[in-house]
């Protein structure tokens, strides 16, 4: 299974449109969990705005077999109270108490139209997991209202689908608006994890992990960091069920993959101590992560911690001695600390005066003190023999 994720630069800024399908070789550092989103945006909530349960029963009977038209507004439920997420009952279900509960896996069949009527995405049997972030958050959050056998329309603004990048699968432009006709198939409780075959629990867990690549190009990085989460919680959880070694490393690398690209999330989110943690957890399974290196490097260097961001980074450089990032990073990385250096020996000396300054003006008037007391025992001497003379002229004419 190939990841979906995008190229890491080191300069970490980017000006392009929506992500492109990844063609071509790149190297380790530039390829798979090492991927950075096109343009720096934030999210108005680490978590899912909260739902108005504020009913979603029967609503008014349409006799059209097709949804109202886009815009059409008639007894809608205002989802967020916001206006921005409504929805509208087409066919009622079977009552309240037929409500999913998140965490359920859900199935549904879902029409997206553009705002012009146009079709762009038909799905007959789509599954997700409630709750989860699996798919946009309009579905996420609406589907939660509905009924089992309900068929609803639903509106959104871009914000609560693919917001201002849109998406090339499917092809929804830039700041959309969209109408969504869902009908709620099934809801079954998620399965035991503990009883999952090893095969299917790493497809769960890497399905979780791709998710989360997607929040994260979109530049959602709170929804990708729960979307790593649980891939994490799929990966730690125990096992009722024989593992071969191979499986078991198969999923150790999913979980490693994981534990990188929460590293990435939490920088972005400025969370350096949580990104710091998530590197040493990756590296405490594999020592020689190169990934996990060089994101510690980095966050030991947002830290202030420079010797030891240096020591890590020039510890990746020796795994991978032609990586141009990892060489890049340190570069960058040693000019500061020894700019910093410079700049804290000469507050130091401000501080202190200038010890050489003092040194010689020490000297000087030692040895201007010392000249002085040999004048003075000089002086001295000189008046001592003369003393002596004299007595002995005044002796001798007496």
């Amino acid at each position: 299974m190939s990841d979906k994720e995008e190229s890491m630069d080191a300069s970490d800024n980017y000006d392009s449109p929506p992500p492109a399908k990844k063609t071509g070789q790149t190297l380790l550092l530039d390829s798979g969990e090492d991927f950075e989103v096109l343009d720096e945006e934030d999210i108005d909530d680490d978590d899912p705005p909260p739902l108005e349960d504020a009913g979603g029963g029967k609503g008014k009977q349409t006799d059209q077999s097709e949804p109202d038209p886009p815009g059409q507004v008639d007894d809608w439920l205002d989802v967020l109270g916001n206006d921005q997420l409504k929805k509208k009952v087409l066919e009622a279900g079977k009552g309240r108490d037929s409500r999913p509960q998140k965490g359920q896996n859900v199935k549904i069949v879902l029409k997206t139209y553009l705002k012009d009527g146009t079709i762009v995405e038909e799905q007959s049997d789509l599954s997700f997991t409630l709750g989860d972030g699996d798919v946009i958050q309009a579905l996420d959050l609406t589907v939660q209202l509905m009924e089992m056998g309900e068929k609803a329309l639903i509106q959104t603004n871009a914000k609560y689908a693919y917001g201002a990048r849109g998406s090339v699968e499917p092809e929804v432009p830039p700041n959309a608006e969209l109408s969504l006709e869902v009908e709620l198939l099934d809801a079954t409780d998620a399965p035991d994890l503990e009883l999952l075959p090893p095969l299917e629990k790493i497809a769960l867990a890497s399905h979780k992990r791709e998710r989360g690549n997607v929040h994260y190009q979109r530049g959602d990085y709170a929804f990708a960091v729960n979307s790593y989460s649980i891939a994490l919680q799929i990966t730690e959880s125990s096992s009722k069920v024989d593992i071969s070694p191979e499986e078991e490393n198969e999923l150790m690398d999913v979980k490693v993959k994981c534990l990188n690209n929460m590293a990435a999330s939490q920088l972005k989110l400025d969370h350096y101590d949580a990104a710091l943690k998530s590197c040493v957890s990756a590296l405490a399974h594999q020592p020689e992560n190169i990934k996990a290196l060089f994101r510690m490097g980095k966050v030991l260097a947002l830290q202030g911690e420079y010797t030891e961001a240096i020591k890590t980074l020039r510890k990746a450089l020796k795994l991978e001695p032609s990586n141009k990032t990892i060489h890049a990073e340190l570069s960058k990385l040693v000019k500061k600390h020894s700019e910093q250096r410079g700049a804290e020996q000469a507050m130091y000396k401000k501080m202190l005066g200038n010890p050489s300054s003092s040194s010689g003006t020490q000297k000087h008037r030692a040895k201007a003190s010392w000249g002085l007391s040999w004048k003075w025992l000089f002086g001295a001497t000189a008046v001592a023999i003369g003393g002596v003379a004299l007595s002995v002229v005044i002796a001798a004419r007496n």
